[in-house]
């Protein structure tokens, strides 16, 4: 009898040992009711066994996490499996969002991050820095701009930030039909995903429920070494989901993980517990108050008749059969009204050479900048739009990212991102701004620059900018420069020449053969060179109440270089907070951009690898024929009358080139600070109070 009592103690030593070995290299739950988890936020687990990570309420966020952390033995290469099953299940007649992510992390406390677009994995501190310690794979259902996504139905992976190191389109591949098939994340149907990281490549594998593991995964990312993430040799695994103003439920089924591919357990699909299906609430109303709704919905359409015929006539968007092929970019004249409140004055933002700007916030907390342009007439408006719409494939981080457009008589509506931190011009030239360092000023330069060598070079055609300044330069919220305002922008083909005749841009910034030869790519290398000593000098390149000799901005620094004091042209207000040999390096490049001569000046790739320190600037000197040298603009009067454009040029002083000579006009330059010439026969983009005043010949 002792024996038998002492062989069955051994026994069950031996099996807890297994258990314990088996724990510490794997598990598999079919429901969670008997699990080791520990939940904070909205996770929950059902009476079914079913782990619900957030409800259908606004900004939630829930963690689920295995307790028991894996411990990693620093002289055995990290690796690991994972099976699981979910449900992404919206909520009748509501948006669903954000999403649910599968967490790797050296500590299962996350209840410092946020929910919304940080899926719970984040807040905006740590968002980005490499002490987060956290890996993830997300399943994103809402399309977040500011972090890259591509769409609002995507898989990524995240190492510390929201930022995806690889991302694609929710699918899988069909070994049966042997092609990629869609999945949609948001639905009621559970799918099952694959993570399987060993010798630093990571697969993300997706399927729907009844089909087996695809042979190739959706995701296949190299170079993840998640050793140097998880630092404190210990490793927590689980699941983080968040709702914001879109709300959705966040379902896991079952959950298999093992530290190694070959010892997964398989998840049985038939012992998995079933997900609830959300009805819609109807709640039928009862008969006297469909009788009086009836009554006062008749007293009121008799009352108000007149007035809402009246007012649909007023505000009757314009609409023609060409429009179809671009109806994925036109909002609604309402939808507009509705975001900026009736374009009131509370929303209003600013004024620019092509009308005033408001801002507003669309369907889903998206802020957009709302720029309301008046004009005369539809000829040319097909072009026009379609140029418009034409930027919305322009995809670079130093854009306004472009959304559409809204026609109605007699208004134009553009619709873009709206940048929280306004223009770079307010914050160089209005001193109730705070002052912007060195530093700051150097990456927007560059940002600036590899934005416009994307226009010229990268994009599917070249795009020719036309009227780049600071005021065209805005600023997001981390001070990251964006061009905007495309409103003069041409697109041509790679290998052809711009078809543009017409002089446009800002008096300061336009190149001198703008005149005889058009627009260019050098066109608008000349304005970033002036761009360029205008936020460095933080003043306009044209400023008539100066001395003379200061007068012109090119013309000044050049002289300043002459006389050995090139610093002395910095904008006071930087202090001493900055690089002696980077501002010259910035100022001497602005100055070989801005000369008057088109071939000396650099390419924009150029341009970008100068600013990089990629490449030395070529040797030159303030002697250079054509560096700081000052061509006035002189523009064909018979041309000009011939073509009836509208000319904005408010404040603007004219005189003629010589009193026997009626054939040129040349624009007084000392008169044009700032003011933005337009010769746009399709459109007239004056205001009340820049109404164009008249041109004489003499």
């Amino acid at each position: 009898m002792g024996h038998v009592l002492l062989l069955i103690s051994v026994i069950s030593c031996l099996h807890l040992i297994c258990l314990s070995n088996q724990q510490k290299t794997g598990f598999v739950f079919h429901g969670f009711d008997q699990s080791d988890l520990s939940l904070d936020g909205s996770a929950r687990i059902l009476r079914n066994g079913l782990l619900q990570l957030t409800n259908a309420s606004q900004h939630q966020m829930g963690h689920a996490f295995f307790k028991p952390p894996f411990v990693l033995d620093p002289s055995e290469p990290l690796s690991f499996s994972t099976h699981f099953v979910c449900a992404l299940v919206p909520k009748p007649g509501v948006d669903g969002g954000h999403g649910l992510a599968f967490v790797v992390s050296s500590s299962s406390d996350l209840t410092h991050a946020e929910p919304t677009r940080y899926l719970g994995l984040f807040n905006v501190t740590t968002n980005g820095p490499s002490s987060s310690h956290l890996f993830a794979v997300e399943l994103d259902t809402v399309f977040s701009p500011e972090f890259d996504d591509i769409d609002n139905n995507h898989v990524g992976i995240d190492v510390n930030s929201l930022m995806s190191v690889a991302y694609a389109r929710a699918s899988y591949f069909s070994d049966v039909e042997g092609k990629n098939k869609s999945i949609k994340l948001l639905s009621r149907n559970a799918l099952q995903v694959w993570v399987d990281y060993e010798g630093a490549v990571l697969n993300v594998s997706l399927a729907p429920l009844h089909v087996q593991k695809p042979s190739r995964p959706l995701i296949s990312a190299a170079s993840i070494n998640l050793s140097d993430i998880l630092s404190s040799r210990r490793m927590f695994v689980g699941f983080s989901a968040s709702t914001g103003t879109s709300i959705s439920y966040q379902y896991v089924l079952g959950w298999s993980f093992s530290r190694s591919r070959e010892s997964l357990q398989e998840i049985d699909i038939s012992k998995l517990p079933r997900v609830p299906r959300p009805k819609a609430e109807h709640k039928k109303p009862s008969l006297p108050l469909v009788v009086l709704l009836v009554l006062l919905a008749i007293m009121a359409l008799s009352a108000l008749g007149g007035a809402l015929f009246y007012r649909r006539r007023k505000y009757a968007e314009v609409s023609e059969d060409w429009e179809k092929e671009f109806g994925a970019h036109r909002f609604s004249y309402k939808s507009l009204y509705k975001a900026t409140k009736g374009f009131g004055k509370d929303g209003f933002l600013g004024r620019g050479g092509f009308g005033e700007v408001y801002r507003g916030t669309l369907p889903l907390s998206r802020e957009v900048a709302v720029k309301r342009v008046c004009h005369n007439g539809e000829e040319g408006m097909k072009q026009f739009v379609a140029e418009i719409v034409s930027m919305k494939s322009l995809k670079h981080r130093n854009l306004v990212p472009f959304f559409g457009y809204s026609r109605r008589k007699g208004e134009f509506f553009l619709v873009s991102e709206f940048m929280p931190n306004g223009s770079l011009d307010a914050h160089l030239f209005d001193d109730r701004k705070p002052v912007i360092s060195w530093s700051q000023r150097v990456v927007i330069l560059k940002g600036i620059a590899s934005a416009l060598n994307y226009l010229h070079i990268e994009a599917d055609q070249v795009v020719l900018h036309r009227d780049i300044k600071a005021s065209n330069v805005m600023l997001d919220s981390e001070f990251n420069g964006r061009l905007g305002d495309f409103g003069m922008a041409r697109f041509h083909d790679h290998g052809s020449n711009a078809a543009t005749t017409a002089a446009v841009g800002t008096v300061g910034y336009m190149a001198p053969e703008l005149i005889t030869m058009g627009a260019s790519t050098r066109t608008d290398v000349y304005a970033f060179g002036v761009f360029m000593l205008e936020v460095t000098c933080g003043r306009r390149p044209v400023e008539p109440e100066m001395q003379p000799e200061k007068q012109q901005l090119v013309k000044w620094v050049c002289e300043c270089w002459k006389r050995a004091s090139l610093l002395d042209c910095k904008d006071p207000r930087l202090g001493e907070e900055f690089s002696p040999e980077e501002v010259e390096m910035v100022l001497k490049l602005g100055l070989l951009c801005s000369s008057i001569v088109p071939e000396m000046r650099p390419t924009m790739e150029q341009v970008v690898q100068y600013l990089n320190r990629n490449l030395p600037l070529p040797d030159f000197s303030p002697y250079t024929p054509g560096i700081g040298a000052f061509a006035p603009v002189v523009v064909d009067a018979a041309s000009l009358l011939a073509s009836s454009a509208s000319w904005s040029l408010s404040a603007l002083s004219i005189s003629p080139s010589s009193a026997n000579n009626s054939s040129h006009v040349s624009l007084s330059v000392n008169h044009l600070q700032g003011q933005r010439l337009e010769s746009m026969s399709s459109l007239n983009h004056t205001t009340e109070s820049e109404k164009p005043q008249s041109l004489s010949t003499g």
